[in-house]
């Protein structure tokens, strides 16, 4: 699997008269899992825009394989990027093979019949996910994590290098997001895709990343390895949690453990200051192109 960067160094970025992050840079770690997590309205979806090359930066820039995205055509991007939108929706009467094959439209016209080569990575795509047996059914009866697997078998018929998803767990129950997350992991460890997620639960986020970016108040506030990043001061200045971080009994991922018996605000001069320390402590990595 080729491997590609995919990086963003200096941008604004917002929609019609309102900036949403200012003077953003983060780096991809190439052929790992990086999960994005912020509070609602933090800007987590407008950068994996960015990265899709849906939002263009108002100013700075993103960059794939060190040329500005934008100066890429858009099926050759379309060849190396998939991006699965938050809760998407497949048109009504839509089978699950019809879906899948249309991740195979960079490669052909949209007219053209599928060749023998497109129903082979179809098939291959559907087997990934475990979905071979349901190809003839359509998507609307299918159960939620079903439907999830769908679309990232879409995302594999693009065979792309990188897949951005938005909150791929939404709306599923505790054993369907486990599903879909350990799917993702086996497709960066076996495959070498690289993987770039936003995500709500701190400790699954934590569990599954390589590397972590926490998006707050219009940038980035830490990004590095969870057990440097998911730390008390983080979650208290991004979140308003009073936490503790312990390691999963398992796992050895940071856990945090949330306490509600403590109000925190961002006007209280001591949270002013575990701010301070949560960016020095956090934002000196290299990866985060500040």
């Amino acid at each position: 699997m080729a491997r590609h960067t995919l990086e963003i160094h200096g941008a604004e970025l917002g929609y019609r008269d309102i900036r949403v992050m200012d003077d953003l840079s983060v780096t991809i770690p190439e052929g790992q899992i990086t999960t994005l997590i912020g509070p609602n309205g933090s800007g987590k979806s407008t950068i994996l825009h960015a990265l899709a090359r849906i939002l263009k930066p108002r100013r700075g820039s993103v960059l794939l394989d060190g040329r500005n995205i934008h100066d890429h055509p858009t099926r050759e991007v379309a060849k190396v990027l998939a991006l699965l939108p938050q809760a998407p929706h497949a048109p009504d009467g839509l089978s699950v093979w019809e879906l899948v094959s249309f991740g195979r439209f960079p490669y052909r016209g949209w007219f053209d019949a599928d060749a023998p080569d497109d129903r082979q990575v179809v098939e291959e795509a559907l087997d990934a996910v475990g979905l071979e047996d349901l190809a003839t059914r359509p998507v609307a009866t299918l159960s939620g994590g079903q439907r999830q697997r769908v679309w990232i078998a879409m995302a594999l018929a693009q065979q792309t290098g990188l897949i951005l998803l938005d909150e791929p767990t939404t709306y599923l129950d505790p054993g369907h997001q486990i599903e879909i997350l350990d799917l993702l992991r086996r497709l960066n460890r076996r495959e070498g895709k690289t993987i770039v997620m936003a995500l709500h639960d701190l400790n699954l986020a934590a569990r599954y990343a390589d590397f972590m970016v926490v998006v707050f108040n219009g940038g980035v506030l830490a990004a590095d390895a969870p057990e440097r990043v998911l730390t008390s001061d983080v979650l208290r200045n991004a979140f308003g949690l009073d936490a503790e971080i312990i390691p999963d009994p398992r796992r050895g991922t940071p856990m945090c453990v949330v306490y509600s018996d403590r109000a925190v605000s961002p006007d209280n001069p001591e949270d002013k200051e575990s701010v301070r320390r949560s960016r020095s402590c956090c934002c000196d990595s290299p990866s985060t192109g500040s």
